[in-house]
C-alpha cells in the first residue's frame, strides 16, 4: 500500500515538473518573440537610385533605369513616370496600370538595384569628410565614428545637422557632442535621414 502511494506521489510530482518546464519554455518563447524587432518599413525610392524594371514577356520594355534628379524615369509605352517617393510595390502597380492600355494583364517587377539616394554627408573638421551610405540606422555619433572622429580644432559643442524638408526648406538641428557622450543630450540617439548633412565647425 505504501509502495503504491509512493508511486502515485512520484508520478504526480513528475507530471507537475513536466508541466512547469513546459510553461517555463512557453514563457521564454513568448518573451523572445516579444523582443523580436519589427520588420523594416518598405524601401522608398529616391533620386539617383537605379531600378531594374521587368515586364514579363516584354523585353523591349524591360530595362535598368536610373531615377533622374527630378525623381522621374521614362519607359516605352509608359512615358514619364514619377518614381521618387514611391515604394517598389506602388511603382509596379502604377506602371502596370499604364501598360494595360497596350498589354493584357501586364506582370511588372521593380527591384532597387542600387540604393544611391540613401546617403548622408558629413563635412567640416573631421578626419574623413564625405558622403556615406545610409542603408541602415545611423545616429549622429555613428556618423562621426564613420568619418574617423574629429580634427584637432573641431568645435564639438556646436555641431549641427542640415535637413531638407518636404517643401524644400531646410531645418537646422543643433547637436552637442560633449552632452551626448555624457548622456545628457536628448538627441543622443538622433537618427539621420537620407540627404542629411552633418556639419562639424
Amino acid at each position: 500500500m505504501e509502495y503504491k502511494l509512493w508511486f502515485h506521489r512520484a508520478a504526480w510530482l513528475g507530471l507537475a515538473l513536466t508541466l512547469a518546464c513546459a510553461a517555463q519554455a512557453r514563457e521564454k518563447r513568448t518573451d523572445a518573440a516579444s523582443r523580436v524587432a519589427p520588420a523594416h518599413a518598405e524601401y522608398v525610392i529616391g533620386p539617383e537610385d537605379v531600378l531594374a524594371i521587368d515586364v514579363w514577356h516584354e523585353p523591349e520594355i524591360s530595362r535598368v533605369e536610373p531615377v533622374r534628379p527630378d525623381g522621374k524615369i521614362t519607359l516605352p509605352l509608359v512615358g514619364e513616370i514619377k518614381a521618387s517617393g514611391e515604394t517598389t510595390r506602388s511603382l509596379q502597380s502604377e506602371i502596370a496600370a499604364r501598360l494595360t492600355h497596350y498589354i493584357h494583364q501586364p506582370a511588372v517587377t521593380v527591384i532597387v538595384q542600387q540604393a544611391n539616394s540613401r546617403r548622408f554627408n558629413i563635412i567640416g573638421d573631421v578626419l574623413r569628410p564625405g558622403s556615406y551610405s545610409l542603408n541602415e540606422r545611423t545616429s549622429v555619433l555613428d556618423a562621426i565614428a564613420v568619418a574617423g572622429g574629429f580634427g584637432e580644432f573641431a568645435k564639438v559643442t556646436r555641431i549641427y545637422i542640415v535637413r531638407t524638408q518636404p517643401g524644400g526648406s531646410s531645418q537646422r538641428i543643433l547637436f552637442n557632442y560633449k552632452d551626448a557622450v555624457r548622456g545628457d543630450e536628448r538627441d543622443l540617439d538622433l537618427a539621420l535621414q537620407p540627404g542629411d548633412t552633418v556639419i562639424v565647425p
